[in-house]
């Protein structure tokens, strides 16, 4: 059905907005892949095909749709959220039938895991659009997003290592400790934890609260507890004493930290993938952020009104997370879901089709998992 919907979308181009030049299809030396990231804040699509050392992007989009906006307290996806996230849903397709695309996968988390009309939206998605969504588990969250970040992984260090990886996402936050072997280009999966608290449900837990000297120490607490419990099984602060992990970050929350301590008078992604930044600098932003309170938020051109009523969730997210496990600098990652399911998709036609291999390794080990609920 999605395929009908792309073919008739490039019969209608002229009809469609001017999100990019058909004639960029005909530029692609490989084929071109499509990766929809629909999470509980953001609808994000990317084009892309194989690189020489990564993805080539060819195209995106990104739309705030708050699909996950009354989760917390209704048990529900909302009427009007999944309006506007449809309404993307459909810019996608019709963003996707601008190339001939090899294959293109949908994701969903957290928002749709959790509702109780979730699975019911994914089909009327399907009715709708013609997309079919496959609704992702938390594990699979954690692995896309290490193999995402796979070339920060193994760009540092010696040949071995750790990598701990947070992804702050609208309806929760994923955890994944990773043994790194830089010879081999692979990494394992050790385990995960999926906290049930991201930019969108802690603000709604914790409302205007979250602005408050008290609020906001609270919610850092929370999710200090819950990670000092994984700490305790996987031995994290050990191996950060002996110098062996490597820390990284991928969420807005830490990508618009990381922008601020640049000093960028608006966001460039170009500066801040796979940029250093400080933690303790970071901790000071996030000191004048809450001190500016809300009026500051939206005055702030990297961050603006749209923005601003989750900033602080997330840097509450963020500074439980810096302090659960004190390291000097933490690696920045502009990249998510969608960078890693291209690679997955690229990954597997290479091997299926008979090509040279990536020159890394996406191969997971599950050796344990965690499950937080509220």
């Amino acid at each position: 059905m999605v395929q009908h919907r792309l073919n008739a979308a490039r019969h209608q181009q002229e009809t469609l907005p001017s999100f990019a030049p058909v004639t960029n299809r005909h530029r692609a030396r490989g084929p071109l892949y499509a990766a929809i990231d629909l999470g509980t804040h953001n609808c994000r699509l990317l084009v892309a095909r194989a690189g020489e050392s990564g993805l080539r992007v060819i195209d995106s989009f990104s739309r705030a749709v708050r699909l996950g906006e009354g989760l917390h307290h209704s048990g529900k996806l909302a009427e009007a959220a999944m309006e506007r996230t449809i309404t993307a849903l459909r810019a996608c397709v019709a963003r996707m039938g601008l190339y001939e695309l090899h294959s293109h996968r949908a994701i969903a988390t957290e928002a749709c895991r959790r509702a109780a009309n979730g699975m019911d939206f994914i089909a009327r998605v399907m009715h709708e659009t013609g997309l079919n969504i496959s609704v992702i588990s938390a594990r699979e969250e954690a692995e896309l997003a290490l193999a995402a970040c796979n070339s920060l992984l193994h760009g540092h260090g010696g040949t071995t290592g750790r990598g701990l990886l947070f992804d702050i996402g609208g309806g929760s936050t994923e955890i994944a400790w990773a043994r790194i072997d830089r010879n081999a280009r692979r990494h394992d999966l050790s385990g995960y934890v999926s906290l049930p608290v991201g930019i969108m449900t802690l603000g709604e837990r914790y409302g205007s609260n979250i602005f408050t000297d008290a609020g906001y120490h609270t919610a850092v607490e929370e999710i200090g507890s819950v990670l000092r419990g994984f700490d305790d099984v996987h031995c994290i602060t050990r191996e950060i004493a002996r110098g062996n992990v490597m820390l990284l970050g991928t969420s807005g929350t830490v990508t618009t930290l990381a922008s601020l301590a640049q000093g960028q008078g608006r966001y460039e992604r170009a500066g801040i993938d796979g940029s250093s930044l400080s933690i303790p600098q970071a901790l000071d932003i996030i000191g004048n952020l809450r001190r500016g309170g809300m009026a500051g938020l939206v005055r702030n051109p990297v961050i603006g009104p749209d923005r601003a009523r989750y900033l602080l969730p997330g840097c509450a997210i963020f500074e439980a997370i810096a302090t659960t496990w004190p390291m000097a600098n933490v690696t920045v990652a502009d990249r998510g879901l969608r960078d890693g399911l291209l690679l997955r998709m690229i990954g597997d036609r290479r091997q299926h089709g008979g090509l040279a291999p990536l020159p890394f390794s996406l191969s997971l080990h599950h050796h344990m998992e965690h499950r937080v609920s509220t």
